[in-house]
C-alpha cells in the first residue's frame, strides 16, 4: 500500500541519514507504528525499537511526519511525498555545490565516471523529451 501524503507544500527541516531510513519505511508504506517501522529498519541498520521512537520524536518534531493515535500507540506518516522529498533535497544540492546549475553536477558524474552508459543514454532520452 501506497503512502498517502497531503497535498500541501511541506518542506520540513533538513532530515539526516537514519531519519531518511525511516522516511523510506513510511514512504513505501503507512501508516505504521513504532514496532513496524522497526521492523523494517532495526535488523539491517543494528538498531533498536528505542533508537526508531527518538527518530520518529524528531521527525515529529520536523514536520516531516504526523501522528495518529491508535490505541496506547500511535500511527506514523509521511507529511510530505517521496519525490517533493527528493526534488527539495536535489535543488539543495545543486545550489549548494554546483551554484544553482545542473550541469556541473552532470559534468562532475561524467568526469568522475560516476555515470553508466545506461544512464548516459536515460538523461539523453529525457534531455530530448524535455526539448519537445
Amino acid at each position: 500500500m501506497e503512502a498517502k501524503v497531503s497535498d500541501e507544500a511541506v518542506q520540513p527541516e533538513r532530515i539526516s541519514e537514519a531519519e531518511h531510513a525511516v522516511m523510506e519505511a513510511l514512504w513505501e508504506r503507512s501508516p505504521l507504528t513504532a514496532q513496524e517501522v522497526c521492523e523494517e529498519v532495526c535488523g539491517p541498520r543494528g538498531w533498536s525499537l528505542a533508537t526508531v521512537k527518538t527518530l520518529l520524536s524528531r521527525l515529529v518534531a520536523k514536520q516531516a511526519v504526523t501522528t495518529e493515535p491508535d490505541g496506547k500507540r500511535f500511527l506514523y506518516s509521511p507529511k510530505m511525498a517521496r519525490d517533493a522529498y527528493v526534488g527539495t533535497e536535489s535543488r539543495r544540492l545543486v545550489d549548494r555545490l554546483f551554484g544553482g546549475r545542473a550541469a556541473p553536477l552532470f559534468a562532475h558524474l561524467a568526469q568522475n565516471e560516476a555515470l553508466t552508459e545506461n544512464d548516459i543514454a536515460e538523461i539523453e532520452a529525457l534531455l530530448k523529451e524535455l526539448k519537445s
